[in-house]
């Protein structure tokens, strides 16, 4: 699953490439509640383990999205 999150005052956002088996429901359920106000930070683990850590004032949007449809650039199969 991909995510992308707009931060404020930044020129890029932030793309983070999750297992396959992530739990949708519950990122989605943890970034409704950084965006409310009711959590101060998000963090989210990648599919390598690296963890991301967002305050949660300065997300602009999130995006979810998954594999399947994704674009390949390039000569890829």
């Amino acid at each position: 699953m991909d995510v992308r999150i707009g931060v404020t005052q930044a020129p890029r956002e932030i793309n983070l490439e999750l297992a396959e088996d992530a739990d949708r429901e519950d990122l989605k359920k943890r970034i409704e509640a950084a965006l409310s106000g009711a959590s101060d930070v998000l963090a989210i683990t990648d599919k390598r383990g690296n963890e991301t850590f967002v305050p949660s004032a300065k997300i602009a949007y999130a995006e979810l999205g998954s594999q399947e449809g994704s674009r390949s650039i390039g000569f890829g199969g």
